[in-house]
């Protein structure tokens, strides 16, 4: 059963009150965002530019349900790029109520399939904060390593932080330069 499935602007209510109730839960994770980006508006705003970066190739937006089909969560490949990188990052949040339930692993597991196996990339790449300890334990039952960490990486909740940086690797890919299908 997928439990991921690609944004649209009739998702814009369910994420805004989403996000309102996790706001808190979510705070420590995430920059300081505007008064406006909890409303319905500010979610109509977020997916229409999510759906045109996705429209132009370099994003694919996706929202997280749980078993029932209720939106719990967002993930999303950010910044892909072809030519000789087939690369992305990775981001995902999950509410506060189904956190710890293996939502997350699912999701991660599902997307990164979908980079792999529909968008043909060779990396998909996530940070986390480093004391972050769940994201790295989803990130790491889903294949991903540790390949370093970035000073100041990233500001959230409102100041520059530490980020563990993970990668994972498409295995199907050929090694030595070559590859095993064309894309971009």
């Amino acid at each position: 059963m997928k439990i991921t499935r690609l944004i649209t602007s009739a998702d814009a209510p369910a994420l805004a009150e989403l996000l309102r109730v996790n706001r808190e839960f979510l705070a420590p994770w995430d920059p300081i965002r505007s008064e406006d980006y909890f409303t319905a508006h500010g979610q109509h705003a977020v997916i229409a530019a999510d759906l045109q970066q996705h429209e132009q190739g370099s994003k694919l937006p996706h929202i997280i349900l749980d078993n029932s089909g209720h939106v719990i969560g967002r993930i999303t490949l950010n910044g892909i790029v072809r030519g000789p990188f087939q690369s992305c990052a990775m981001g995902y949040w999950v509410s506060a109520s189904h956190n710890g339930q293996g939502f997350a692993t699912k999701a991660v597991r599902e997307i990164v399939r979908v980079a792999f196996e529909e968008l043909g990339l060779h990396r998909v790449q996530a940070e986390t904060l480093l004391h972050n300890a769940g994201s790295q334990r989803v990130l790491e039952r889903n294949g991903f390593v540790q390949f370093g960490m970035a000073p100041e990486y990233l500001n959230i909740a409102g100041r520059w932080q530490d980020h563990a940086m993970y990668q994972v690797v498409n295995s199907s890919w050929a090694t030595a330069g070559t590859r095993t299908r064309r894309r971009g």
